[in-house]
């Protein structure tokens, strides 16, 4: 009786595991999924002269910044590497039915945002939903992703300043690989 038991509840527990585990996954075929598969097809090597609308920044205007995607986990997350000096790391992933991306800001904080896709299906707007770390730089508040084609995609990024000023960046990636 007691290994009837213990089956029993063996099996009762697999089940509801089983059960929380499925509820936690996208659905196939939901909006999250379909834009991180998006963002899997940028897996590759780009290039893109970087567009700032701050007086300050405007030095940087015309130069090239490299940029690697890489679908990495298993397909399970999508690793951005802009190269600003150094490689910023941008990680894509899916939390439930959310495409969620963290940026590793080279300011020492970790902006985290969620997408919102477009009725097209080829913009990815993320907004934020929280920056921890240090936020005497400032952060980065928004993205949006403009996808042309499979060799064409433009990033424009706003960048928050201490004292509330935003800053605008925009890079128009061409394929390189």
């Amino acid at each position: 009786m007691k290994i009837l038991r213990f089956v029993s509840i063996a099996i009762v527990s697999a089940c509801v595991l089983a059960h929380g585990q499925s509820s936690a996954k996208p659905v196939t075929g939901s909006d999250a999924q379909k834009s991180f598969d998006l963002i899997k097809t940028l897996a590759g090597t780009w290039q893109a002269p970087i567009m700032t609308d701050d007086p300050e920044w405007s030095k940087s205007n015309g130069i090239p910044m490299s940029l690697s995607i890489r679908v990495a986990s298993h397909g399970n997350a999508v690793i951005h590497e802009l190269d600003t000096g150094g490689p910023e790391v941008t990680v894509f992933y899916l939390d439930s039915d959310r495409l969620s991306m963290i940026h590793y800001c080279d300011f020492g904080n970790r902006p985290h945002m969620v997408a919102r896709p477009s009725a097209d299906g080829k913009v990815l707007e993320f907004d934020l939903v929280d920056a921890p770390g240090s936020d005497q730089m400032g952060h980065v508040s928004h993205g949006v992703f403009t996808i042309i084609d499979a060799n064409h995609h433009i990033e424009d990024w706003t960048f928050t300043k201490p004292g509330g000023k935003l800053v605008h960046g925009h890079m128009d990636f061409k394929r390189v690989q």
